[in-house]
């Protein structure tokens, strides 16, 4: 059964964890109470190194509507009471709000975001600092921040050109118009669209089939993928040299070459 904690779910099944946004009634918006209570769990479940793959939802019919209105209200308040000085301590607030929902990259393990329904804002930011995203067909998106009088934040303007292109994430942040899940997949911001029915099975389906292969080497592949957004050839050929070295000393290599040998699935143990 979930464990409940204030706007969080947690659901484990043999090494696979789901973590669900729970606040239906405002669709998940996102407030600093959430950000906590989510910073929380990502801490304690980067410790454990049993773990293989977490995947990201939302309760009820949306992911996340994206920050909570009140919150925005309160920081416009505070902005236009001391023009000049409070947009330090703003900014200061801001950064730290979005590294609570931003600590989903300090996972070692794979992450997919199973984007149930709508993801707005900082709803979809989120969602783009996970490795992998499935989506509903019907969901809408969007990085709304402009109609809203806002420069994007929680790193929106980092993870987007990245998936799509720096054009298309100019026309997306720009103007920022909703878009389908459809749309979404076609341009690469998702891996692929489904029936919102189908979008959490899948999900964990794919986390599943991540967590039948040798854990060593899949949380290398992360820190791997880490590396090359800042590294040229050279230095990743040394880094994936380094990690398969590291992965020769292993019995998990044992097993998937002896596996491979004998034509049977391998049982990785994560030694």
């Amino acid at each position: 059964m979930p464990e409940t904690a204030e706007h969080i779910l947690e659901e484990r099944s043999q090494d696979v964890v789901t973590l669900r946004f729970h606040d239906p009634e405002r669709r998940n918006a996102m407030t600093a109470a959430m950000g906590e209570a989510f910073a929380s769990h990502i801490a304690r479940l980067a410790g454990d190194s049993s773990l293989r793959a977490v995947v990201l939802t939302g309760s009820g019919r949306a992911f996340s509507a994206g920050g909570d209105l009140e919150m925005l209200d309160e920081r416009a308040r505070q902005g236009r009471s001391d023009p000049g000085v409070a947009r330090y301590p703003i900014r200061d607030a801001m950064r730290a709000f979005y590294k609570l929902f931003l600590s989903v990259r300090d996972l070692p393990c794979p992450t997919v975001a199973a984007i149930n329904g709508h993801a707005i804002g900082a709803g979809l930011c989120v969602a783009l600092g996970c490795d992998i995203r499935i989506v509903a067909q019907e969901a809408k998106l969007g990085l709304n921040f402009t109609r809203l009088g806002l420069h994007p934040g929680m790193a929106a303007t980092w993870n987007l050109p990245r998936l799509v292109g720096p054009g298309m994430a100019a026309e997306l942040l720009y103007s920022s118009r909703l878009f389908s899940g459809e749309e979404a997949a076609r341009i690469g911001l998702a891996n692929r669209a489904l029936p919102a029915e189908e979008v959490l099975e899948s999900g964990l389906s794919l986390a599943r089939e991540i967590a039948g292969c040798a854990p060593l080497a899949v949380r290398g592949v992360k820190r791997a993928l880490a590396q090359s957004e800042v590294s040229g050839i050279e230095d990743q050929l040394t880094f994936e040299a380094s990690e398969q070295a590291v992965c020769f000393e292993s019995e998990d290599v044992q097993e998937g070459i002896a596996a491979a040998k004998e034509r049977k699935e391998p049982a990785f143990s994560g030694r």
